[in-house]
């Protein structure tokens, strides 16, 4: 099909040329609406310095834009007193602006699968296909990462042993049945849906991921060919081939950590890593024709949300864990000690509302200065890696990109620390330079201090908000609705929070009190869904909903509890057909949706 794509030069790095279905689809990353070319018309975009752009087809004399209609020209170009063109008053800008948005916050892990686990298969197609019919058009994960599994964090996807590579956890073992890489008669026996208990979950599923990643390596074919392509694509052998040597390594060393292996080893002595690759040759091929399957899996997944109109947002943790490759690979770049390895200075935040001695991450802090130094090369590898799996990303803890919070190792809390300068504007502009975008979305949550927000606006990222975040203090609160900002993303609460019902049953009268006030609420019998429909509401372009609230859940469902290291992550949506059975939701979240102008506009920006 013949199909062209011009772009304007201040929008060239925001409107990318995707080639999803025969080069037949666009992308405007600027606008991030979805739809298809159906006719052989020119696309144009032009935009403005507030990078909002308007997209249109020209067919004939007449310019239309993406919803149908009209675009006329510029007047910036007419001087006072001159004739306006006859089409002036059909300028629109209600009809060009960026659409109003909602969708879920759900981890890949608790989707329905019936091994224990959330898997990337059928069940995560059924619930895209809810989401559609839902009328939402984005959904948010957490990291993709595999838990660090020595980490004690009990499945946490933010405490993973590395920054790039995916959960092998997720992949569905149906689907490698399926791909010929497994017989039926492997599978195990299947398991109700309940809180997934990791360590039970990797004893069944590993050795089944081990069976399918050796077929396949001894395979011959189309699906062998995929997996070496995969391996040798640049932007993906720079980080896996030191992901796979550093868990061939730690899987043969009795050592929690990387800097009590043999020295020659932690100190990447080059005869020694030779000489690992060779010992653990059979490891590392396997260990990577896993990462393929995962890769497999999730891009078809992702290619099945945006033809079905949805983004994905993902979740980068702002530091990675110190047993990690990442860390091994890179010294120079973290804070650690020269001869040993080990970390000097380690991540956290001073006291807060989850925690009155403040919170110990404990990853060794990154070497900035260091970093700066060659443009924050390992930044730009992990965050084009994101862009890879994700559409955007939100970047947790993003006000440690303006000051962070330092303690030494060894400290028993994060009380005594100190902020730090963080890298600034001239780390985003070293991403830009090389990715051409960024499409990020900012948490900006906890203490924030007025270089934060500068930050954030400098970079033109949506920060965020939180409804039960709102009540109990004043007018000025950021978190009410009064005080939202169209450039945001509002949460009745996020993954670290309570469930809106467990919130409601844990505050006080008082503030209770308040919310009534504030809603104006007759009754609390239904709060989930008053505080979902007040989201809904905001002036903010993005609201996610986590499912738990869509579902009226209290807080034996909540996610995570920060500063509890265990019994975390666990929740599951429910067995395998529940979105089928969730049809009232489905339609009085739509109904909400197209109330408050949240649903996707009929015809959409071509991609």
């Amino acid at each position: 099909m013949a199909s062209s794509l011009s772009i304007s030069p201040q929008l060239s790095s925001n409107c990318l040329k995707s080639n999803l279905q025969r080069a037949e689809k666009f992308v405007c990353r600027s606008c991030s609406q979805f739809g298809r070319i159906l006719a052989p018309l020119k696309l144009s975009c032009r935009g403005n310095s507030s990078n909002i752009a308007v997209h249109s087809v020209v067919k004939g004399k007449k310019r239309m834009n993406a919803v149908g209609a009209p675009v006329v020209a510029p007047i910036a170009r007419y001087a006072p007193g001159d004739d306006l063109p006859e089409d002036y008053t059909e300028d629109d800008p209600t009809k060009t602006a960026l659409e109003r948005r909602a969708g879920i916050l759900m981890h890949p892990t608790s989707l329905p699968g019936p091994y224990g686990i959330g898997e990337l298969g059928d069940e995560a197609l059924r619930f895209l296909d809810w989401l559609k019919a839902a009328g939402c058009t984005v959904w948010q994960v957490l990291p993709l990462v595999p838990p660090g599994r020595k980490s004690g964090e009990d499945g946490s996807p933010y405490a993973g042993q590395d920054a790039n590579c995916g959960n092998t956890l997720l992949i569905s073992l149906d689907e490698l049945v399926k791909w010929g890489l497994l017989d039926r008669a492997d599978l195990p026996r299947k398991i109700p849906v309940n809180r997934i208990d990791f360590d039970a979950v990797a004893k069944v599923k590993d050795p089944l991921l081990i069976k399918a990643g050796k077929a396949l390596i001894k395979s011959d074919g189309g699906l062998k060919e995929e997996m070496e392509k995969f391996r040798k694509t640049p932007s993906i052998s720079a980080w896996l081939e030191e992901a796979a040597l550093f868990a061939a390594i730690d899987s043969n060393i009795d050592a929690n950590c990387w800097w009590e292996w043999p020295s020659e080893l932690r100190d990447r002595n080059p005869k020694a890593l030779d000489a690992a690759r060779k010992k653990y040759k059979d490891y590392i091929d396997v260990f990577i024709a896993q990462q393929f399957l995962f890769q497999r899996q999730w891009k078809a997944i992702h290619k099945y949300a945006n033809e079905s109109g949805i983004r994905i947002i993902g979740d980068m943790p702002i530091y990675v864990g110190g047993h990690s490759a990442d860390v091994w690979a890179n010294r120079s770049s973290f804070m650690l000690d020269e001869d040993t390895g080990e970390p000097t200075m380690v991540s956290g935040v001073p006291p807060d509302a989850f925690s009155d001695v403040g919170q110990l991450w404990g990853s060794p802090l990154y070497n900035w200065r260091a970093m700066a130094k060659d443009n924050y090369k390992w930044w730009v590898m992990r965050m084009r890696r994101a862009y890879d799996l994700y559409d955007e990303f939100r970047i947790d803890h993003f006000r440690g990109l303006a000051g962070y919070w330092a303690v030494k190792a060894g400290e028993a809390t994060a009380l005594n620390g100190s902020w730090k300068v963080g890298p600034r504007e001239p780390f985003f502009e070293a991403i830009k330079k090389n990715l051409g975008k960024l499409d990020i979305i900012a948490e900006d949550l906890g203490i924030i201090t007025s270089d934060v927000v500068a930050l954030r606006r400098a970079i033109k990222a949506p920060g965020m908000a939180v409804l039960q975040f709102a009540f109990g203090s004043d007018p000025q609160n950021p978190h009410l609705p009064h005080n939202h900002e169209v450039d945001q993303v509002v949460y009745p609460g996020t993954h670290d929070n309570d469930t809106v019902l467990g919130w409601w049953l844990r505050i006080t009268d008082e503030e209770k009190e308040a919310v009534k006030q504030y809603l104006r609420l007759t009754s609390d019998e239904d709060i989930s869904w008053e505080f979902i429909g007040a989201s809904l509401s905001s002036v903010a372009r993005t609201v996610i909903v986590p499912m738990q609230d869509v579902l009226s859940l209290d807080n034996s469902a909540r996610m995570n509890t920060p500063a509890v290291q265990a019994g975390n992550w666990g929740w599951r949506v429910g067995e395998t057909g529940v979105f089928i059975k969730l049809a009232k939701e489905k339609d009085r979240l739509r109904a909400l949706l197209k109330y408050y102008n949240r649903l996707a506009r009929k015809h959409y920006c071509p991609i």
